[in-house]
């Protein structure tokens, strides 16, 4: 099973970051990740034994456990690499608990731990041949971190199609939500 760590944007921010996808649908060479599929990774897992599934819903568990709900800012837009031919157009997401749920899930599961993930980030469209830069944009829009998502991502020639298999609460995530 291919899996990774994540959190979902929700869908009003959702629907702000596809009409900026809207940019590049017209540019050849460009293809958009699908809004419902907009998500920030934490940690990519990679190819995992269906017998881990225990140790990763444990370890979810414990690592949203210990990070209180936050709020998330996503900010202007940029690319990978930084310089040369870009191969991802990304929106820049910023928030408190970001660094330290990556980082648990590192301490956590180090043999699964591969290169450190650049700063977090939403993926909003890749590159599969030559096409233009889009300009950049500034989106200051707000959302609140809830909860991790245990994900399951399923590779095919349309995309990726992500299955959440678990979501686990950040601390005071109730309070917060409903408070």
């Amino acid at each position: 099973m291919r899996l990774f760590y994540a959190v979902f944007v929700p869908e009003n921010v959702r629907e702000v970051l596809a009409r900026a996808q809207e940019r590049v649908r017209s540019y050849r060479g460009w293809k958009v990740t699908q809004p419902e599929g907009l998500h920030v990774t934490l940690m990519f897992l990679g190819e995992v034994d269906q017998a881990r599934l225990p140790e990763l819903r444990t370890v979810g568990e414990a690592v949203a456990a210990g990070v209180p709900a936050f709020t998330a800012r996503v900010g202007g837009t940029g690319f990978f690499p930084e310089q040369g031919s870009p191969r991802v157009w990304f929106a820049k997401a910023e928030g408190a608990g970001f660094a330290g749920l990556a980082l648990g899930l590192r301490r956590a599961l180090p043999e699964l731990a591969e290169a450190p993930s650049p700063k977090a980030h939403i993926t909003l469209a890749r590159r599969k041949g030559p096409a233009p830069r889009p300009g950049p944009l500034v989106f200051d829009v707000e959302f609140g971190v809830y909860e991790v998502s245990l994900v399951r991502s399923e590779l095919s020639s349309s995309g990726s199609r992500y299955q959440i298999l678990e979501r686990f609460p950040l601390a005071q995530s109730r309070s917060v939500q409903h408070g």
